[in-house]
């Protein structure tokens, strides 16, 4: 049974550059991922078979996301893990792909999960959508 996808489309007033740059610069990372919470950890090795460690405090709870970096393709294309230590090894698989546009950039993130997982789809789209708003805050 194929994956089920939550697919997230977003405009930057950005250049490619600088929202791949978001994406893989620890510094940018802490300042929008996970903008709702508290990241006290943020590991990031962005080379293709690299990792990355995030961990976001959730009142006294720390939830730890991992990941591989599968593809790094500069300034268009992102493809890496996404679990939590709980979920391994049954990692998703989330890609971003980048692509200019008239003024700044357009985004696709794809995030697939197991069909199982299928009914989380709308909070997981929610999720990727605050934290690209965040994101481009960061950019603007």
């Amino acid at each position: 049974m194929a994956n089920a996808q939550a697919v997230v489309a977003y405009h930057f007033n950005a250049t490619p550059d600088k929202v791949f740059d978001a994406w893989v610069n620890p510094e940018k990372v802490r300042q929008w991922m996970f903008p709702n919470g508290n990241m006290v950890k943020c590991e990031n090795n962005p080379k293709v078979g690299g990792y990355f460690i995030f961990v976001d405090r959730r009142e006294s709870e720390d939830i730890q996301h991992i990941g591989h970096y599968l593809e790094l393709e500069h300034p268009k294309r992102i493809k890496f893990t996404w679990a939590t230590v709980d979920d391994l090894p049954d990692a998703d698989h989330v890609t971003v792909e980048i692509n200019p546009s008239e003024n700044g950039s357009e985004v696709t993130l794809t995030h697939e999960v197991d069909p199982e997982w299928a009914e989380y789809i709308p909070q997981t789209k929610k999720a990727w959508t605050v934290m690209l708003e965040a994101m481009d805050k960061v950019l603007s």
